[in-house]
Formats: structure tokens, sequence, C-alpha cells
């Protein structure tokens, strides 16, 4: 169910145990091939596949398009919320579906950006309705949510910027919009003093703007990373729906 597309009695009438997904992305650089929109069209194809495998199962906020990504300030074209900013926005989001009686909220992420700000917005949630019994507030980044695809002939074993995982989706969504990922030299995500967490820009690791190999991209690739991720989302949202409002676990989750 699109909220958008709803008339308000029929929100009105819903279960509030129903899960609400909220999608969030960002719009920014994604190197010399990839659009400045790619972490939201690929977030809203994988809203998409949900939709189709959902039906009316779960109620689909809007896609929020405006990130966190003051990291990719240094490329024209990138907008970006102010953080503390951004994680109001999410907040208020949430804040407005609990205010209508909704009981299971999931921010659904695609950018890394908003990773931190997501996970500490319903930690900020929790607390504010610390009254609220049954509240079930998540942050998910959706290609955290299943494994890759082994057989797929991946490069690379993990997600990165405008790489070869992310350009496979685009070349299976809207190949016109890929242009010389043929060309771009790879750049190895490196570990940045892990375990410690580095503050960085885009310029601090990469000066095209992207992370990773998106020389290997196929769409082929593509098909089966959305597949999986979509998949992965897909059973996050029924975990949510058949959650019994009390236990700590999810359903099928190791006690």
């Amino acid at each position: 169910m699109d909220l958008a597309y709803l008339a308000w009695p029929e929100v009105a009438a819903l279960p509030r145990t129903v899960p609400v997904v909220i999608p969030i992305a960002a719009l920014e650089q994604h190197g010399h091939h990839l659009p400045l929109f790619t972490d939201s069209m690929l977030l809203g194809e994988v809203v998409r596949r949900m939709r189709a495998e959902l039906a009316g199962e779960v109620l689909f906020a809007p896609l929020t398009w405006l990130g966190n990504s003051h990291h990719h300030m240094g490329k024209a074209g990138t907008l970006s919320a102010n953080p503390r900013t951004y994680l109001d926005l999410l907040c208020g989001l949430a804040d407005n579906f609990i205010a209508h009686g909704f009981r299971r909220i999931a921010f659904l992420n695609g950018h890394g950006g908003n990773d931190v700000p997501a996970r500490q917005a319903v930690f900020e949630l929790r607390q504010a309705h610390r009254d609220v019994e049954g509240l079930l507030l998540l942050a998910a980044t959706y290609w955290n949510l299943a494994a890759p695809p082994g057989n797929a002939g991946l490069r690379q074993p993990e997600m990165g910027h405008a790489c070869e995982w992310e350009t496979s989706m685009m070349l299976a969504i809207s190949p016109g919009l890929v242009r010389g990922h043929r060309d771009a030299w790879p750049v190895p995500p490196g570990k940045g003093f892990e375990p410690a967490s580095r503050g960085w820009i885009m310029s601090d690791r990469s000066e095209p703007g992207h992370i990773g190999w998106p020389s290997a991209a196929t769409p082929e690739k593509g098909e089966a990373l959305f597949a999986a991720f979509a998949g992965g989302a897909v059973a996050l949202a029924r975990r949510m729906a058949s959650w019994d409002g009390r236990s700590w676990d999810a359903p099928g989750e190791p006690s």
C-alpha cells in the first residue's frame, strides 16, 4: 500500500500493527559514470519489488530523497541536509506515524551516509516514546539484509560507492544513464584505521568519486543483486508483521 495514494479514511482503517516502511536515500555525486539520483533510483526499485511481493501487507511512505551527504559536497550537484537537520527529519517522520497510532516502523535505507543517522533516530525515538508499549522501531540498509549472490561472479565482496554493485544495478534498470564505467579505474576501499571509525570526506578516499570496481559491472550482476536485496527486505517486513508485540527477538531468530 502506498501512503501517497490512499485517502485518510483508508489510512485510519488500517490495523495499527501493519508494518510501515519509510524509504530513505540521497541525491549526491556518484563518480563520473552514474547519475546523482542513483541511490534513490536503486532503493526505489527495491521498494517496487517489495510492493509487488507484499501487496497489501505493508504501508510504504514516499521515498525521502534528501539524505545526509555532506561528505560528498566537494562534488558539484550534491544536495545534503545538515546532519542534525537530517536526524530531526527522520525523527519527525516516525513521530508522525506514531501519532497516527502505528507501532511497527522501519527506515529502509539506500545510502551509506544515512546509516548512522537512521540508527540514532530509532534510538532517540524509543527514548522519547518509552511509555508506548508494543513499539517496534528499526533502521536497516537494504544491502545488509541479504548476502550477495555467490554465483553472480562479483569482484567486490561488499558495497562501495558508484561501484561494481551500484553500477550493475543501474545497468539492470536504466542502462542509458550509465556512461563510461568501463574506463573507471579501481579504487580499493582500504581499511581507514579500522577498527577505529574515521571521519572522512570523499576527497580523502577518491578523486573521481567512486570506490570499488565499476568496470566489472554487468546488468546480469545487477539483477542478481536486486533479487537478493529485495528478498531480504521482504523477509524483514514479514518478520515485522509476525512479531508478537512483546518479544525482544523477531520470529525465526535464535533465542
